[in-house]
């Protein structure tokens, strides 16, 4: 088990910690980290460990291990060999992780505009995408956009807190994935909140988030898809829509 700094605090970018396994495929285990592994549509982190010595060790990806607790570094090809119970900081690629939580956060922002059940989701450092099981004729591309707009400029705060599995159960609506529910075991359910006392949104969500709508930045409804007879595809693009000229 791994000690998930990135669940209490996502801006945490360099720590310290200590080798604690090494599997077969060279996949490194650590006393804690600041990388997330790849889970619930957002790619896990790539970065690099730094050696007593000042060698570096590129890390290509993070995927998690038999549980959700056990995250596995990827060391890139070619990477120097760590030995257990050495020690090295880390350091994630900070540029590509905080274009994800943008995006990550942008993709609960359309949940909240549009509120049906969510069929998939994958989060891109450009382009990320949102599936609803929605039947009716799909919503306009710049008024979804501006009421997302909307929701990032009131800065509304974004923020993380917990709950047992027995709470979840009294609350069945926090979960909006029609096809995924949050992994049980550990008798607690981490939610992700926007607006005061998560008054424009919750649900559970093990990724990460900016603190702040505000700071996810000009985005806009890049183009929508039909999947299926019951489902639509939404893709979240960065900056101003096409066409639409600064005020």
């Amino acid at each position: 088990m791994t000690d998930l700094l990135f669940r209490d605090d996502a801006y945490l970018s360099t720590v310290e910690a200590k080798v604690v396994g090494l599997r077969e495929d060279g996949g490194i285990l650590l006393d804690r980290t600041v990388f997330y592994a790849t889970s619930g549509g957002q790619p896990g982190d790539t970065g690099h460990f730094e050696r007593e010595d000042g060698s570096l060790v590129a890390i290509a990806g993070t995927i998690t291990g038999e549980t959700k607790d056990a995250v596995v570094h990827l060391p890139a090809e070619g990477a120097p060999a760590l030995q257990v119970g050495e020690a090295v900081v880390l350091h994630i690629d900070w540029k590509r992780r905080y274009r994800l939580m943008r995006m990550h956060t942008a993709c609960h922002i359309l949940s909240v505009v549009l509120p049906h059940p969510i069929t998939g989701a994958s989060v891109g450092e450009e382009e990320s995408r949102v599936d609803f099981d929605l039947t009716d004729a799909s919503p306009d591309k710049a008024e979804v956009t501006a009421k997302m707009m909307a929701i990032v400029s009131a800065n509304h705060p974004v923020f993380t807190r917990w709950i047992t599995d027995e709470e979840l159960d009294a609350n069945p609506g926090l979960v909006k994935s029609a096809n995924v529910r949050p992994p049980r075991g550990s008798g607690r359910i981490r939610l992700v909140s926007i607006g005061e006392d998560g008054a424009v949104d919750t649900q559970p969500c093990g990724g990460t988030h900016v603190s702040e709508t505000q700071e996810v930045g000009e985005i806009h409804i890049g183009k929508i898809e039909k999947k299926g007879r019951e489902n639509r595809r939404f893709r979240i693009r960065f900056g101003e829509m096409p066409g639409r000229a600064s005020s």
